[in-house]
């Protein structure tokens, strides 16, 4: 396979994993809510456990490119929106923690449902990771234009 075809397929293979992280936060938002149900929160537990299989395998492909790919290590490393997009992914997978912690004390204690309380808190952290993803696309985009 030729660089220019691997640098694309690499590209392709990140884009999709990252959309599709976006995807399962956005579930995330929509069933964690008051009113949850025994089978939303089985339901929640599975899909989050993808979360972080696809942040393990985003940056997996993401550090791939960095070494591999069109680029390079030398314009990814000087450029200061690749480590806002760093640092923006670091916090998001940090605010992933809570509601997964969260998420899983609520399976182990089913029948029981959480309370108000504790979906709110969850509900927090998740809206917090999604703010910050959008500011992730916005460096990814701003990365690809200023060097």
């Amino acid at each position: 396979m030729d660089f220019a075809t691997t640098d694309l397929i690499l590209a392709i293979v990140h884009h999709i994993l990252v959309f599709s992280l976006a995807g399962i936060l956005a579930f995330e938002i929509a069933m964690v809510r008051p009113g949850i149900t025994e089978a939303d929160v089985r339901r929640v537990a599975k899909v989050d456990i993808w979360y972080g299989v696809l942040a393990g395998l985003i940056l997996a492909v993401g550090f791939t490119r960095v070494h591999v790919a069109a680029k390079g290590w030398a314009y990814y490393s000087a450029n200061p929106f690749f480590w806002a997009k760093m640092a923006s992914f670091a916090a998001v997978g940090l605010l992933s923690i809570m509601p997964t912690i969260a998420i899983i004390r609520w399976r182990r204690a089913l029948p029981a449902l959480p309370d108000a309380q504790q979906i709110a808190s969850a509900r927090r952290f998740i809206g917090a990771e999604a703010f910050l993803f959008v500011l992730i696309v916005g460096f990814a985009a701003a990365m690809a234009r200023f060097s």
